[in-house]
């Protein structure tokens, strides 16, 4: 007996926008302005409500907008560009930047996976000392790479920032915001989008009608703009409906986790300070602080896919990091002000999918715009977004559709005209070379950086199930494998994770917790991250096939889960609590398990739910 079709709401607009990030902002903040006369008037009316602007809206997953987005470094162009008169001292925590540091970080407590060539570096690090400013385990190197410098730009919390821009166009009176509503789907027919379903309301964890069970709304939409990030529930489904385009892949990553944090009194730390690190706590992960004014900071590290460990952890490794002693000096006595974690597509324009179809366009992160070369991806988000507003608004005076052609002829042509898109191409193979290393990782950058592209370190990308050892493989010659069972026993039975007893078993000292900046990372998740899920809707973490959780030795979903929402059971598959996770999305390309029908998917599907970080200083 077939199920009966459930009955919907609809609601019929001009574009639906998925997803508040900063390329949604950029669209938002170049259309609104522009619907409006100076007597209220509409400048182009809308074709679905006959007499009025544009209907534009805009839904955002997150409980308010600027909640679980991260603190940057950016030259700002884009940003600037839409608000020449821009004045960081109206948006909290913004400054312009003041100054730029490169530093290695050496290795202190002599537990990092380093190879021999770079213990043999480190080793004459140490031993010239003076000589190569060689200060608390660091060197300072003498100049910051010209493709890393963001002299006179902006050193920003995304999270103020985001609810600033949110202010300017709800005074506009053009546009509606609607956070704390997750989109579920596209509505495709016909290989056309033509608009979103929101989530369903009401239902039990399965996704099944519960008490005060409400149907989530169809909203149809000429023009459906997806900027909801690379682990997004709708940008997703249009890869795979429409897939990507020959050549082009989305297998690098990384998860970035950073804590925003309070400065002791005596800081010496400038507003405007960025410091970018490399080498530890493990030589292929990345850092930085930068300083914002009143004493805050933000201090964080990005662990990439190209990190082969079976059980890599951001919250773990972020504390070492902030003990290094070099950075220590500054952090100590310091206390935690929020914290949080997200996925970072780290593909580049090699990731970019096909950004325009009918009925739809593509902007942001999840639209291949970040620059790997540079690591810089708000301000070519944003630009993205302001591109496509000038499209839409160049097709809407002239009644044009939102078709493929049209859109292709407005929007991508602008894009591709772009320093977005021409810097782009120079950057989208500079990280190749870290498929084979940390050093050749290293002289791929600085060949791309030096000859504008025209030199790369080749390297062949491999999805993340491809690369990673299983755990005893890993650990074979640190620890028995007898031993390495043991663990996982014991660890399963308690339903930890298995990273904090491996680390410390091979050296790495246990977190002097401070109860101010050094805490559990369950305190993190309620002082930092002030984790929350509303009750009656589906988890948005699903393990698709049992079986193959039962098969898995490795399970690194349970180790990288930003939130510990992830924990292991004695059935061998993993428990999903959705009232600790952050909305990363590490664990769905972390997953060791394809599917065999499809082995660019995996056994964990991340689908549209709601809840997560409630900090808006991220």
């Amino acid at each position: 007996m077939s199920e009966q079709p459930i009955e919907r709401q609809s609601m019929d607009v001009d574009v639906v926008c998925v997803g508040f990030g900063p390329a949604t902002a950029g669209f938002l903040a170049t259309l609104a302005p522009r619907l409006l006369n100076e007597d209220g008037t509409p400048a182009i009316e809308s074709t679905v409500m006959p007499g009025m602007p544009l209907q534009v809206l805009c839904y955002e997953r997150a409980d308010d907008i600027g909640f679980g987005v991260s603190g940057i470094v950016t030259r700002g162009r884009g940003i600037r560009a839409s608000f020449p008169k821009l004045n960081t001292a109206e948006i909290p925590m913004a400054t312009p930047v003041a100054g730029e540091k490169v530093l290695y970080l050496l290795d202190p407590v002599g537990a990092s996976r380093r190879s021999l060539t770079l213990r043999a570096a480190d080793r004459m690090i140490r031993a010239l000392g003076p000589l190569v400013r060689f200060e608390d385990h660091a060197i300072e190197l003498p100049f910051t790479p010209e493709f890393l410098h963001k002299r006179g730009g902006l050193v920003l919390s995304m999270g103020q920032f985001m609810q600033w821009v949110g202010s300017q166009l709800m005074a506009t009176g053009a546009v509606q915001l609607w956070p704390g509503t997750p989109v579920a789907e596209a509505l495709v027919k016909d290989n056309r989008v033509a608009g979103v379903r929101l989530i369903d309301q009401g239902t039990d964890r399965q996704g099944n009608p519960d008490a005060g069970f409400l149907p989530g709304m169809d909203i149809h939409a000429r023009l459906t703009v997806v900027g909801d990030g690379p682990v997004g529930a709708v940008g997703r489904q249009i890869d795979s409906q429409f897939g990507l385009p020959p050549g082009h892949h989305r297998v690098e990553w990384a998860v970035g986790a950073k804590m925003v944090v309070e400065l002791p009194e005596n800081s010496t730390l400038e507003p405007g300070m960025v410091l970018h690190t490399f080498g530890y706590p493990e030589p292929e992960i990345f850092g930085f602080l930068y300083v914002h004014p009143d004493r805050l900071a933000s201090v964080g590290i990005f662990v990439p896919s190209w990190f082969d460990s079976p059980v890599r952890t951001s919250y773990r490794y972020l504390q070492h990091y902030i003990l290094h002693p070099y950075l220590w000096k500054y952090l100590k006595g310091s206390k935690l002000r929020s914290w949080g974690a997200k996925s970072l597509l780290e593909c580049g324009r090699v990731g970019e999918p096909y950004l325009v179809g009918d009925g739809y366009a593509r902007i942001g992160e999840g639209s291949g715009s970040t620059n790997v070369l540079t690591g810089s991806g708000v301000d070519e988000a944003w630009s993205t977004g302001a591109q496509l507003a000038d499209a839409v608004l160049e097709l809407s005076r002239q009644n044009k559709p939102f078709s493929h052609e049209n859109l292709e002829a407005t929007y991508v042509s602008r894009r591709r005209a772009s320093w977005v898109d021409r810097e782009g191409r120079i950057a989208q193979h500079a990280r190749d070379g870290f498929q084979s290393g940390l050093l050749r990782g290293l002289l791929g950058m600085a060949l791309t950086g030096l000859t504008n592209g025209r030199l790369n370190m080749p390297g062949e990308p491999l999805r993340p199930y491809e690369r990673i050892p299983d755990v005893y493989e890993y650990y074979d010659g640190r620890i028995p494998a007898e031993e390495i069972a043991r663990l996982r026993e014991d660890c399963a039975a308690r339903g930890a994770s298995l990273h904090d007893t491996l680390m410390e078993r091979c050296g790495w000292p246990a977190i002097p917790y401070d109860g101010e900046l050094l805490i559990s990372h369950q305190d993190a998740l309620l002082i930092g991250g002030k984790v929350q899920a509303p009750p009656g809707y589906p988890d948005h973490v699903v393990f698709l096939y049992p079986s193959l959780c039962e098969a898995c030795g490795t399970k690194i979903c349970v180790e990288v889960c930003s939130g510990e929402a992830i924990t292991p059971s004695a059935s061998g598959v993993p428990q999903f609590d959705r009232d600790k996770c952050v909305h990363c999305g590490a664990c769905l390309w972390n997953c060791e398990m394809p599917l065999e029908e499809n082995p660019d998917k995996t056994n964990i599907d991340f689908r549209a739910g709601a809840g997560g970080l409630h900090s808006a200083e991220n």
